[in-house]
């Protein structure tokens, strides 16, 4: 039997680590539960022989719940700029799940719909998500999960630029 590994000075353990005013902190708190439920999503998606990101999940739903949606209200919908956006719908199009047509209201912009394809996709992906949840909720009662949905909303909102 060989003996455990000697510490490293000057290298705290993990679980020793003195993270100072960090946990006391509401975003170094949403940002390892943020990395938690990514990394939980990604696990499910890839158990399922999938590969899908939750951004990508939110803009596929925002698409199929609002027909013709363009991609300039689609990137305000998600808070990001048109130049991230792109690379990301043109991934969903060579993947068919999504198409974008020029716009009947407007020949500058497309409008953006899912294809036969994704409408089955973004079905099986909807189960896929719903599993995810109710395994990262598990710990809190459906009124507890509308509170922190509540009180995260209620976050959002402050937080606006200056």
């Amino acid at each position: 039997m060989g003996r455990p590994p000697a510490k490293s000075p000057g290298k705290p353990l993990a679980g020793s680590l003195d993270r100072g005013l960090l946990p006391s902190l509401l975003g170094y708190g949403l940002r390892r539960t943020q990395s938690a439920v990514f990394a939980d999503f990604a696990a499910t998606f890839a158990h399922a022989g999938e590969a899908l990101t939750p951004g990508e999940f939110g803009l596929l739903v925002l698409v199929e719940r609002n027909a013709g949606l363009s991609q300039m209200a689609l990137a305000r919908a998600l808070g990001i700029d048109r130049s991230t956006l792109v690379p990301i719908l043109d991934r969903l199009q060579a993947r068919d799940l999504l198409v974008r047509h020029r716009s009947p209201t407007d020949g500058r912009t497309h409008a953006l719909a899912l294809t036969p394809f994704g409408r089955k996709a973004l079905a099986r992906f909807g189960r896929l998500v719903r599993a995810h949840e109710k395994r990262i909720l598990s710990g809190l009662s459906a009124a507890e999960t509308r509170t922190l949905i509540e009180l995260l909303e209620k976050v959002r909102v402050s937080a606006r630029p200056l």
